[in-house]
């Protein structure tokens, strides 16, 4: 099987600066409109999802025992670069680098969702700041059968390393808006009839659990520590909450939206 590949043998390589910097600034990713990911899994998702791939970094040793996929991975590339492990350290987010890594092509996330059906089941983040819990959210999203995700330009990077990570490539796939005016988006998707709860750690609130959402829904869940802003929390028609028993007085975002997109699926 033949491959067509150039060597770098230097970090000081351009290419391998421009890599590199994918890896750590959300705003050299959106100037670029290209991002980063590491990993076999990863960059075999991004090829199966349809990604369109720029460039693929591999380890002679990842070649030797995955000759196959990086074949396919080099025809839906523009190039195919052998490193060395010296230089997949400095591309790499993770601790132990298995040696391959992807440029690809940003997805369009400003376009509107697929039309979104009074029947559909939604949810709103707003200024989630931790990459995990954006990877999570989506994750379990797309295993529960969410219809879609809006997320307010105030959250983290969805293409940071720890994101798609965490999403195990289902970011590339659930259908994701990234909105420039979330409360906006509030607002007409009230006027077309969807159920819009603001999902608050407060006894005053109704219990997720009593709620009848078979028709459609969109649920927001806010920032790690602060929550929902007032602007949200009054957009939306409802307050919702999670029943909780002990002494907890609030859950892990990504593990509160896994709750609540549970009971809108259920």
């Amino acid at each position: 099987m033949i491959l067509q590949y150039e060597n770098i043998t230097s970090k000081s390589n351009n290419t391998i600066k421009d890599a590199a910097k994918l890896v750590n600034s959300a705003k050299y990713r959106k100037q670029t409109g290209k991002f980063i990911i590491e990993g076999l899994r990863l960059c075999e998702d991004a090829y199966l999802s349809g990604i369109k791939i720029d460039k693929v970094f591999v380890t002679n040793n990842l070649l030797q025992k995955h000759t196959l996929i990086i074949k396919q991975l080099e025809e839906k590339s523009n190039s195919l670069y052998m490193i060395n492990t010296e230089i997949a350290s400095k591309l790499c987010d993770t601790e132990h680098p298995q040696g391959i890594f992807c440029v690809c092509d940003m997805l369009d996330k400003y376009k509107a969702l697929v039309k979104i059906e009074n029947t559909g089941k939604f949810l709103i983040l707003e200024n989630i700041s931790d990459p995990s819990n954006i990877g999570a959210i989506a994750r379990t999203a797309e295993a529960l059968g969410i219809n879609g995700i809006l997320i307010s330009e105030g959250c983290c990077d969805i293409y940071n390393p720890k994101a798609l990570r965490a999403s195990m490539g289902s970011l590339f796939r659930i259908p994701v808006k990234i909105c420039p005016d979330i409360i906006k988006e509030v607002i007409e998707l009230n006027k077309q009839g969807m159920m819009t709860l603001a999902a608050v750690p407060s006894d005053k609130a109704e219990l997720i659990t009593n709620l009848d959402l078979k028709r459609g829904c969109v649920v927001a869940i806010g920032n790690e520590g602060n929550g929902l802003t007032e602007k949200m929390k009054q957009a939306c028609q409802k307050y919702v909450t999670i029943p909780m028993r002990g002494r907890a007085e609030s859950l892990n975002a990504a593990m509160a939206a896994g709750i609540i997109m549970w009971e809108m699926m259920r």
